[in-house]
């Protein structure tokens, strides 16, 4: 037996602020148009908050009009996991790091080519690492 905290215990997310946790740990969202990725145009990697998992690419970025920063591809086929949710009477597919299961937002088919994807994904569930 390991006393090691479960992932979405509050021991184990200490650096997450009261925003992260909720999004991350308990699937809430941000209010669309509040996020500090939202409208950023800086260049690198967009990493997991709580566990550094490597997740999008800047230049999968684009303005999709939806309030949250969205991509149109994930930065690997490790990056993510994808999981069927219902709540709020809706079916949409939830978007979880492959890492360490945090909550990042959804994937929609009304995407831009070449996938016709769009993740559109929590900036509190996101940790941007600037290209040099």
């Amino acid at each position: 037996m390991t006393d090691k905290p479960p992932h979405n215990s509050p021991e184990d997310n200490g650096n997450l602020t009261p925003e992260q946790y909720s999004i991350c740990r308990l699937k809430g969202t941000e209010p669309p148009f509040t996020g500090k990725y939202v409208d950023c145009k800086k260049a690198g990697i967009y990493h997991c908050v709580c566990c550094g998992n490597p997740l999008f690419t800047s230049e999968t970025k684009y303005d999709s009009g939806s309030g949250w920063p969205s991509f149109w591809d994930v930065l690997s086929g490790t990056s993510i996991l994808e999981h069927v949710d219902t709540s709020y009477g809706m079916r949409r597919v939830e978007v979880t790091c492959q890492s360490c299961a945090a909550h990042l937002g959804h994937v929609f088919t009304d995407g831009p080519a070449p996938t016709g994807l769009r993740y559109c994904i929590n900036s509190a569930s996101l940790d941007l690492h600037e290209a040099p």
